[in-house]
């Protein structure tokens, strides 16, 4: 199609004809034999995909602040002490979630484009008491990433939850859940997992399961509560049906097909390749001239780019030029720095084919605003990552 753009946000992605097939087939019923068998084999390639063998996905009709929700819900009762580790907008989020449950939150910050380091990390969670400690693994407002690693590791030891916000990172940065030690990881099905937006994703590890099973007070959310929720994953994955709330069923057929795609190339080969593109992008935003909201590569994310507007470019002038030239890209979020910057989604089935166009329609747009720039740059310093 002649008109056609590449959409390069932080989700919704470019998703793959055969995703896009399933979710154009007529629907079935929820209890149709060819649905059941997807909805259980999605089951079990969930665990897979976040790399849990013990995990207990579940797959509910939502967004991606559900799959949060689902979390803080059956998590947290009144008076349970939770640290967030805060790295921008949707560690603002968590705290406000959890708040809502009857935490009391400790947010642990950094500056704009940093993340708090381990050693603070570890001295707030030696304060004692945390019940839970929530991680986002990409802030999609900053392009920061967290050492989930390593966090996951200091909740361990000082006997706190490890919850990941993976909504930017499941399926594009490495996160092994049960080696590192996270006891709930969730995602959006937008993002790098590669299914159109509406459904919440979510895999309890065993310690967040015995946690939801201690509970002393009832879950305060009737539709995110796991005890409707769990009967519904357990018997879909035996092949059998059970019911509480009407499966999203074009949905979850192409999830199933996604999750397929995604084993198929394998985890640790969809890691590199996402760490490629990544690495390619960030060479040609910097032979640009263009800074970035990080403020180290060591802190930048895989699955996306936040780089800076340059002097005397404004997203007014920059974005609409980008999509004349046939790429979608999205603006500032944080709300601090909002006007400054702009992101590059470059997650799921995007290629280098894809990081490609995308530099190429940025020079186009930057040479329209009249900023000076070596022509080409761009381009060959990515070229340059990927023939390396």
């Amino acid at each position: 199609m002649k008109d056609r753009r590449l959409l390069m946000i932080p989700g919704p992605i470019e998703f793959e004809p055969a995703v896009m097939q399933a979710m154009g087939a007529p629907t079935t019923s929820h209890i149709a034999p060819n649905f059941i068998e997807a909805f259980g084999q999605a089951i079990e390639r969930m665990r897979e995909v976040f790399l849990c063998p013990d995990g207990q996905p579940f797959i509910v009709a939502g967004s991606g602040t559900l799959a949060m929700d689902l979390a803080g819900a059956n998590l947290i009762e009144p008076g349970d002490k939770a640290l967030v580790i805060n790295t921008g907008y949707f560690g603002d989020r968590y705290g406000n979630l959890l708040a809502r449950y009857g935490a009391e939150v400790t947010h642990l910050r950094a500056p704009i484009g940093d993340r708090p380091s381990l050693g603070a990390v570890e001295t707030a969670l030696a304060g004692g008491g945390f019940k839970l400690m929530t991680v986002t693994h990409v802030d999609t407002s900053t392009g920061v990433i967290t050492d989930v690693e390593g966090l996951a590791k200091l909740a361990r030891a000082h006997g706190a939850l490890c919850v990941v916000d993976g909504v930017c990172s499941v399926a594009g940065e490495t996160l092994r859940m049960t080696d590192w030690g996270v006891d709930l990881a969730l995602t959006a099905s937008q993002k790098a997992v590669g299914t159109p937006p509406g459904l919440a994703l979510v895999v309890a590890g065993p310690r967040a399961m015995d946690a939801f099973k201690a509970r002393k007070t009832p879950v305060a959310n009737y539709y995110a509560d796991w005890a409707n929720w769990l009967p519904i994953m357990e018997a879909y994955e035996a092949r059998s049906v059970s019911y509480f709330g009407t499966p999203a069923v074009n949905l979850v057929a192409a999830l199933n097909v996604s999750l397929g795609i995604i084993l198929d190339e394998g985890m640790d080969s969809r890691f590199a390749r996402h760490q490629l593109v990544s690495k390619a992008c960030k060479a040609a935003i910097k032979a640009l001239g263009l800074g970035q909201v990080p403020v180290s590569d060591a802190v930048a994310a895989t699955t996306m780019t936040a780089p800076r507007f340059p002097e005397g470019v404004t997203k007014g002038d920059l974005l609409p030029r980008v999509k004349a030239a046939g790429v979608v890209l999205a603006g500032g979020l944080h709300p601090e720095i909002k006007s400054e910057y702009f992101r590059i989604g470059h997650m799921g089935s995007v290629s280098q084919g894809d990081l490609l166009a995308v530099v190429g329609a940025i020079e186009t747009g930057l040479a329209a605003c009249d900023y000076p720039f070596d022509t080409g740059a761009g381009v060959a310093a990515a070229m340059e990552v990927f023939a390396s």
